[in-house]
């Protein structure tokens, strides 16, 4: 399910380039590429069905309730993404330059930094569709989203007792 993403032209000659972090990141800020918050921010919010809400303080967005992307480490400049195992080792492989674990346990659960600075539009346009989609397939394969549409519209929770609303 993953994407390919494509290679950005040598600054100085013709034919492939070596994309360190410091070449791409070069090329991002000449070109006019460098993603920041305000972009990734806009891209999620742009996906049917995603809310935007604050996690401990920090942005982060859901789609049928569960999260499925944030914006936790944008002091860094990183956007988090909440991939599946398979998915996060294909990103990191395929664009070591733009992808990296989450240090710790988090990353060991899939979830994925991604480098504003050196993501076009394209690639984080579809990095963040892809975490979107494993999430709004998961939530299909749960029935998520028609639990919450449920108690959202028939209970309220009060002391522990679900209660009609009147």
């Amino acid at each position: 399910m993953h994407f390919r993403f494509t290679r950005a032209p040598s600054l100085t000659q013709p034919g492939p380039v070596n994309l360190c972090p410091l070449r791409m990141v070069e090329y991002s800020v000449i070109y006019g590429w460098p993603m920041k918050a305000a972009d990734f921010r806009k891209i999620a919010l742009s996906m049917e069905g995603v809310e935007e809400y604050s996690h401990s303080g920090l942005p982060a967005f859901r789609v049928g309730g569960r999260k499925f992307a944030s914006l936790a480490s944008q002091a860094e400049g990183f956007g988090n993404l909440m991939l599946t195992l398979e998915e996060q080792a294909a990103f990191v492989e395929e664009a070591p330059e733009i992808f990296l674990s989450i240090p710790g346990g988090w990353g060991r659960m899939g979830h994925t930094h991604i480098r504003l600075a050196a993501a076009s539009e394209e690639v984080l346009t579809g990095a963040l569709r892809t975490a979107w989609k494993l999430r709004v397939d998961k939530n299909a394969k749960t029935g998520r989203k028609a639990h919450v549409a449920e108690r959202n519209k028939l209970t309220t929770k009060k002391r522990g007792k679900r209660r009609p609303l009147l």
